[in-house]
C-alpha cells in the first residue's frame, strides 16, 4: 500500500503543496484554495488560471490501497460512461514528467506524488496520494415530495443497475457479523468506552449486534441468498444533491468513498425515516422509481434496522480509530464522555426494540 509517511503530514496539508499537487498534473491554480468539509481526506476546491475549478481529494494515508482506490474511480467512470449522473475523476496527465510523480489507473485516476524541494520536503515528506473532478455544485433533496422521492428511486436503480455487472474484487464487502464484532472489539480494546458506562452499553452493544447478524442470517439462505452489489455505500442526503434543470431538477452522486459490496437497502436506509408506517410508505416511494430500472428483493426490508444498528457501532468505532488525528478531537469533543456511552446505550436499546418487533 502507498501511503504518506506520518499522519501528522496528513493533517498539516497547506494551500502551497495543494497547488504544487495539481501543477504537477497540469492543473494550474491562480492562487484560491477553498478546504470543504470532509473528515476522511483532505478536500479543496481550487480555481484554476483559465477560469475553471475543481474539487481534489487527497487520500487518507493507510485506508484504502491503490487497488481499492482505483476501483472507485473505475465504477464512477463506468457511472458516467452509463449516464448515471455520478462525478468521475478527471484523467490526470503529468505536467512535463514532473519529478516524484506517478499515475495509476487506466485510464490514470489517482497521483501519487513525492514533494521533493527542500521546502516542500520540509513541510510533507513521504507520498501523497490525489485525484481531481470538476466542481459539481448542488443541494439537498427534498423528501418530503413524493415526486423527488421516485425521482431519487429512479437515480439509485440506475446505479444499481451498473452495480450488478461485476462485483468488487478489491473494496469492502459487508460482513454483518464480522464488521459489528470488529467495531465491538476496537471500542473495548482501545479503552475508548468509559468505565461506569462500560457494562450497559456492552450488553446492548452485543445484543443489538446479534439480532443484527441474525436478521441477516435468518431471512436468506443458501437457496435464497442476500444479493450483493457494487453500492454508494454512504448514501445519505449530504452525498446526494440536487441540481436545477429544466424539468425542475435530478440528482446525481458525489464521493465513492466508501463505495462497498453490499444489499440494495444498504443505498436506501439512509433516504428514510420516522416511524414504522412513515419509514415504510417513504421507502414504497422510492421503491417506484427504484424498479424502473432495478429489481428489488422485497426481504431486504428488514435489514433497515440492522444496518442502522451496524452504522451506530461502526460509527463509534471510526471515530476511535481517527482519534489521533487533530482534527476529530476538536470536530467531535462529546465523543468517549460519559453522556456519549450513555446516550449510544440508550439508542442501542431502542436498535433491539425495533428490531424485536421487526422479526414479530
Amino acid at each position: 500500500m502507498t501511503t504518506v509517511s506520518a499522519a501528522a503530514d496528513f493533517s498539516q496539508l497547506d494551500p502551497q503543496q495543494v497547488l504544487d499537487a495539481l501543477q504537477t498534473v497540469g492543473l494550474h491554480g491562480d492562487g484560491r484554495v477553498l478546504q470543504l468539509n470532509s473528515y476522511e481526506n483532505r478536500v479543496f476546491q481550487v480555481f484554476l488560471e483559465d477560469g475553471a475549478a475543481v474539487v481534489a481529494k487527497f487520500y487518507r494515508p493507510g485506508r484504502w490501497s491503490n487497488p481499492q482506490i482505483l476501483e472507485e474511480h473505475a465504477f464512477a467512470l463506468e457511472l458516467a460512461a452509463a449516464e448515471v449522473p455520478a462525478i468521475p475523476p478527471l484523467v490526470l496527465q503529468p505536467d512535463d514528467m514532473p519529478q516524484g510523480l506517478v499515475l495509476h489507473g487506466a485510464p490514470p485516476t489517482l497521483a501519487c506524488w513525492s514533494p521533493v524541494s527542500p521546502r516542500q520536503a520540509g513541510a510533507a515528506p513521504g507520498e501523497l496520494r490525489f485525484t481531481v473532478a470538476a466542481r459539481c455544485a448542488g443541494r439537498e433533496p427534498e423528501l418530503e415530495d413524493p415526486a423527488a422521492m421516485r425521482q431519487l428511486g429512479r437515480f439509485i436503480g440506475r446505479m444499481h443497475a451498473v452495480g450488478r455487472l461485476k462485483p468488487f474484487a478489491h473494496r469492502h464487502h459487508l460482513q454483518p457479523r464480522a464488521d459489528g464484532r470488529q467495531a465491538l472489539q476496537a471500542l473495548l480494546q482501545g479503552g475508548f468506552v468509559s468505565d461506569a458506562e462500560r457494562p450497559a452499553w456492552q450488553q446492548a452493544c452485543e445484543t443489538a449486534l446479534q439480532l443484527a447478524a441474525e436478521a441477516f442470517e435468518n431471512n436468506f439462505s443458501a437457496e435464497a441468498p442476500l444479493v450483493q452489489l457494487r453500492l454508494h455505500g454512504d448514501c445519505h442526503l449530504g452525498n446526494v444533491l440536487w441540481r436545477a434543470n429544466a424539468e425542475g431538477g435530478s440528482p446525481h452522486v458525489v464521493d465513492l468513498d466508501d463505495a462497498m459490496q453490499g444489499p440494495a437497502m444498504q443505498d436506501l436506509w439512509m433516504l428514510v425515516s420516522g416511524d414504522r408506517s412513515t419509514l415504510a410508505q417513504q421507502l414504497n416511494l422510492l421503491l417506484q422509481g427504484y424498479e424502473d430500472f432495478c429489481d428489488f428483493d422485497d426481504r431486504e426490508r428488514v435489514l433497515i434496522e440492522p444496518l442502522r444498528t451496524l452504522r451506530m457501532v461502526r460509527h463509534s468505532a471510526w471515530l476511535a480509530a481517527r482519534w489521533t488525528d487533530p482534527t476529530f478531537p476538536l470536530n467531535f469533543p462529546y465523543f468517549g464522555s460519559a453522556a456519549y456511552w450513555s446516550q449510544q446505550t440508550t439508542q442501542l436499546r431502542e436498535q433491539i426494540e425495533a428490531m424485536e418487533s421487526a422479526a414479530e
